[in-house]
């Protein structure tokens, strides 16, 4: 598994472990493999939105599970990060809808605007730029999701507001 090996600080403390415990008591005790993707957005949300080998094993043993089938998840998902991303990433959708109305070329603006290439930080760590798969909004293409907040029918004069308002603190992410 391709893995940036940077150390991370794992930090398990009594509120996520609740927040943890309570998503476990929605499965079967003998289930408890059954509550590896929310376990593990609690987990990331907690640790800089990023998951770490060990911080992945962490979350193994919490779910008595193998190492190997936390990575397996972790790898197969776009929205799990194995190494330090931008605060504000923004998620290109680049399925056919967005790629007819031109999101190549809005990903390279922002790409050019922002100095870097995509999957890349900002070298302040603010910002990040990704191609991932579709993201239902097909009808208001070209479309992009930052944190939980889609942003639709964009062109560049709307980029140029959305790394502005970033900049500024008016656009919140969650946690």
């Amino acid at each position: 598994m391709e893995q940036t090996h940077i150390k991370q600080e794992i930090n398990i403390t009594e509120a996520l472990r609740a927040r943890i415990d309570e998503l476990l008591s929605h499965y079967p005790e003998d289930r408890k493999k059954s509550a590896l993707l929310p376990v593990l957005h609690e987990v990331q949300d907690a640790h800089d939105n990023w998951l770490s080998i060990e911080l992945m094993d962490k979350v193994a043993e919490i779910l008595e599970i193998k190492p190997v089938e936390v990575y397996e998840v972790v790898s197969f998902y776009t929205m799990y990060n194995r190494r330090p991303v931008g605060k504000f990433m923004f998620e290109f959708c680049q399925t056919s809808p967005c790629c007819l109305r031109g999101v190549e070329n809005l990903m390279d603006y922002t790409c050019e605007k922002l100095g870097v290439g995509i999957g890349e930080p900002t070298q302040d760590g603010m910002f990040e730029v990704r191609g991932v798969e579709c993201l239902g909004a097909c009808g208001y293409a070209p479309m992009m999701q930052i944190g939980d907040y889609y942003h639709e029918n964009l062109t560049k004069e709307k980029i140029d507001q959305l790394i502005l308002d970033c900049r500024e603190g008016k656009i919140k992410l969650q946690g």
